[in-house]
């Protein structure tokens, strides 16, 4: 097994020493968690990264990163047989060439129950109705990711969509896969994209593609989320009354073959004709379902907000209330506890970095802690958070400098 590397002269790994940023304890408190590492290759162009299991329970990260210094990029993954504090060696999935770098559209790899994988990936696609418009591909793996498949588009009508981007996937209690996106096939009238949905047939791939809801903000990730109890969760950010943009959500239980009608997760009232590139996260725990996103309707910054079963969503909280306090990601972990990531533009550093906060919260809600877990002299954006234990917690993200973006994760304690 091949360990990342830690950058030891003067790097991030120094400055989070410098800054007081060492992991705390791990769970048996007999050794202490590893300092941040870099885990793309130096000198090389990356970014999105993103976090799963395979089916062993080990956790993966991957990114998207420049396959030489001519800027052509595939989706690298690793897999940790340690809780996050090391990975093996990266492997770069061949058919995803041309994939295109952005933290909002995050491009992802899925490890089904049967051992398949599939690997689902953003691309440009500059029309003359749309220059900023992409795609979405999918290719899979039957052989535990020593082969790939041909690309396939995620959308089925391939003449008419033209641009879908801001996807998630999530596997399904019986083992398939479904998938949400936005899509430029619309409503007359609409404003904003459609949200479609399809679902995986064994090995065939996606198929029977249907609209849920139209009139989305066509620049926010959308959330896909499946619960203990196989309910199958959506969050997104959609257009009301023409103007207002805040989160919706609607759920399944019946494997996204029927959804809830769309239901507000807070009247924040947000009036922007414009789109702010952040979209929700939720997660669940025994108490319900948990959410997290960023507003400036009613105030401006990063909320929580819960939905115990069968009760209306509960007033929201502010995560952290500065402007600049974006790009929420969540997760539950050990006996239901919350923790939530974002990045946030430092107000107070002389070098005006951008830092990633944690805040932990109880099982019902209730807050716990809030802290920094990079220094804000530095730039780190685009988290995500994954447990990786009873107590610990996996967070990866890109750091940005004045040389190539690098991609770096750290294990901290959720306590």
């Amino acid at each position: 097994m091949l360990f990342i590397q830690k950058i030891t002269t003067f790097s991030f790994f120094g400055l989070l020493l410098l800054a007081g940023c060492q992991a705390n304890v791990s769970d048996s408190a007999e050794t202490e968690l590893p300092a941040a590492q870099r885990i793309s290759g130096l000198g090389l162009a990356a970014s999105c990264p993103y976090l799963t299991q395979n089916r062993e329970g080990q956790a993966v990260l991957s990114w998207v990163q420049a396959s030489d210094p001519a800027g052509n990029y595939l989706l690298h993954y690793a897999v940790s047989a340690d809780s996050g504090k090391t990975f093996n060696t990266p492997r770069a999935i061949p058919t995803t060439k041309g994939v295109y770098p952005h933290d909002e559209n995050l491009s992802k790899i899925l490890f089904r129950k049967n051992g398949d994988l599939i690997a689902m990936f953003a691309v440009s696609n500059p029309n003359d109705q749309n220059s900023y418009a992409g795609l979405v591909y999918y290719t899979q793996s039957f052989d535990g990711g020593s082969n790939w498949t041909a690309p396939r588009q995620l959308a089925e009508n391939t003449a008419e969509s033209i641009d879908e981007r801001y996807f998630d996937m999530e596997l399904l209690p019986d083992g398939e896969v479904a998938a949400i996106w936005l899509d430029s096939r619309k409503e007359a009238g609409a404003h904003g994209s459609s949200l479609y949905f399809a679902s995986t047939r064994g090995r065939e791939g996606f198929e029977g593609e249907k609209v849920i809801d139209t009139d989305l903000c066509q620049c926010c990730r959308t959330d896909l989320y499946l619960d203990e109890r196989g309910k199958l969760h959506v969050a997104y950010r959609g257009i009301l009354n023409k103007q207002i943009r805040d989160m919706m959500y609607m759920v399944s239980a019946d494997g996204g073959r029927s959804f809830s009608k769309p239901a507000r997760i807070s009247e924040d009232n947000w009036l922007i004709d414009g789109c702010p590139h952040t979209g929700p996260a939720m997660t669940s725990n025994q108490n319900g379902m948990h959410y997290a996103w960023f507003t400036m309707g009613g105030g401006h910054g990063v909320y929580y907000a819960q939905k115990s079963h069968g009760k209306a969503f509960s007033p929201r909280e502010a995560v952290s209330q500065a402007p600049a306090a974006k790009h929420p990601q969540m997760a539950s972990f050990g006996s239901g506890k919350l923790a939530i990531v974002w990045d946030e533009r430092s107000q107070e550093s002389a070098g005006a970095g951008n830092f990633i906060g944690l805040q932990l919260r109880g099982e019902k809600g209730e807050q716990l802690l809030t802290k920094h877990l990079t220094p804000d002299t530095i730039s780190a954006v685009y988290p995500v958070i994954m447990p990786v234990s009873e107590h610990n917690l996996l967070v990866a993200y890109t750091v940005k400098s004045d040389g190539p973006a690098e991609v770096w994760y750290q294990v901290v304690a959720g306590k």
